[in-house]
């Protein structure tokens, strides 16, 4: 087991701030599966490690939200395979992924100005929307 999960080229996570669990497993494993902790779970306290760039754990933890608990662990676990081995790398894997998602910078938003023929396009199917809601009311008769 190689002491650090390598991320790319500049970051790589000591295996040290990962805390590895070990559970029974649902699914296939015959008479195996009772008696065999295969699921494994990960949880790592991405705020706190001192190997991720400040501008890459925002961005993590803005897209990973959803994953992360109260206390401030990311959560992953695998129970795809009947082998523990294999559900622990499946689990690494699973975190270098979202870890490669948060080093891509996303490419700032150029804001456009639209055409001139853009915008009377859409004030002219305004214009028919509200026709078209107009001409479904009851006519008023005022006398």
């Amino acid at each position: 087991m190689a002491d650090y999960l390598t991320i790319n080229d500049e970051i790589a996570i000591p295996r040290s701030e990962l805390n590895l669990t070990f559970s029974r497993s649902p699914g296939p494993g015959g008479q195996n599966v009772n008696k065999v902790n295969s699921k494994a779970t990960l949880r790592w306290e991405y705020g706190a490690s001192i190997y991720l760039p400040n501008g890459v754990k925002s961005r993590f933890g803005r897209l990973f939200a959803k994953r992360i608990n109260d206390a401030g662990e990311l959560v992953l676990s695998s129970s795809r395979h009947r082998e523990q081995r294999r559900n622990v790398d499946d689990c690494l894997e699973k975190l270098r992924q979202l870890v490669l998602a948060a080093v891509a910078v996303p490419k700032p938003r150029k804001p456009r100005k639209k055409s001139a023929a853009a915008n009377a396009r859409r004030l002219q199917e305004k214009r028919a929307r509200s026709e078209r809601k107009q001409s479904r009311r009851t006519p008023r008769f005022d006398d």
